[in-house]
């Protein structure tokens, strides 16, 4: 089903017609659960790799013995998406059952891979693949179609906090056999860095610069247009929220900067990089919700991104 991202509640460029000169495209890559194959565009799917090609490995040093099971992860995420889509029976609230509840208990986090040593190659784990047919803001070189990203599930890295990120890029006529037995992890820091396989249905939308990024005259006018925050309610429309960074995983466009504010991203040549791929763990929230796909309208929740326990 095609996903169309409603129009903005405000013509921005006609309040503020500077802002024409930070505007942006980005293609929204809309990810819902799905059985991708190789050669479509996916996030969490099989990547197009040669079978005669060596798999990406991380030997960077960090503890990778100590988390939650791959399988593990995905047999929660099962038991939890069928017992929230089932219709309970008269009296019973809905969630898991009794059984579902006992087998999600001993889901844990441990010394799961107690085998491995802090600089023991482990399998980088396939995020995504974006083929430049399907995303008009894919950038990169030319003269190839295919980005593939893969990422080490574990957030040390280089004294940083945050995954080591490996891209590929390829150009897909060239593969002719694809390794059909893709390796994974054993273990993985975090259950968010395990992505739920999904088709992607890409929608080019614009952007405006986070309003953190923009000069400070025009910061402060935009900032006295939306008007007192004391006076604000729930359908007040902000810049920051609805009229600037599309929410969710895209290509392209601005980075938002929520978070920690603006900061340089240089690239060794000495230009200023731009975003390639926004990864997120929803696609809205709250704070998004005009961003929200007509076809989904009055969604409370992100439709792939099952609640993690009752509620």
């Amino acid at each position: 089903m095609p996903r169309t991202t409603p129009a903005r509640p405000v013509d921005i460029e006609a309040v503020f017609p500077e802002l024409a000169a930070h505007r942006r495209t980005a293609t929204r890559l809309h990810p819902r659960p799905g059985n991708p194959g190789p050669r479509e565009s996916s996030m969490g799917g099989p990547l197009l790799w040669p079978a005669d090609e060596p798999w990406p490995m991380c030997t960077q040093p960090h503890r990778r013995r100590y988390g939650d099971r791959v399988s593990d992860v995905r047999l929660r995420r099962r038991i939890l998406a069928e017992a929230w889509s089932r219709t309970p029976a008269p009296g019973r609230q809905p969630g898991p059952t009794q059984e579902e509840g006992d087998v999600l208990r001993s889901l844990k986090r441990g010394r799961h891979a107690p085998w491995l040593e802090d600089t023991d190659p482990i399998p980088m784990l396939a995020l995504a693949q974006l083929y430049r047919r399907d995303v008009p803001d894919l950038a990169g070189p030319s003269d190839h179609d295919l980005l593939q990203v893969l990422w080490c599930p574990f957030d040390a890295h280089e004294g940083r906090h945050e995954p080591a990120v490996e891209l590929r890029w390829r150009r897909s006529a060239d593969v002719a056999d694809v390794l059909t037995d893709q390796p994974e992890p054993e273990v993985v820091g975090s259950e968010g860095y395990v992505p739920v396989a999904c088709v992607l249905d890409p929608e080019q939308v614009v952007e405006h610069q986070d309003i953190e990024a923009l000069p400070e005259d025009l910061r402060e006018r935009i900032d006295a247009w939306e008007g007192d925050e004391d006076d604000l309610d729930e359908d007040a429309v902000l810049y920051r929220s609805d009229l600037s960074t599309a929410p969710g995983w895209k290509a392209g466009g601005f980075a938002r900067w929520h978070g920690t504010g603006p900061a340089k991203m240089p690239c060794d040549c000495g230009r200023e990089m731009d975003p390639l791929l926004t990864v997120a763990s929803q696609e809205w929230d709250n704070g998004s919700r005009s961003w929200i796909p007509l076809e989904e309208t009055g969604r409370r929740r992100t439709p792939w991104t099952p609640p993690s326990r009752p509620r």
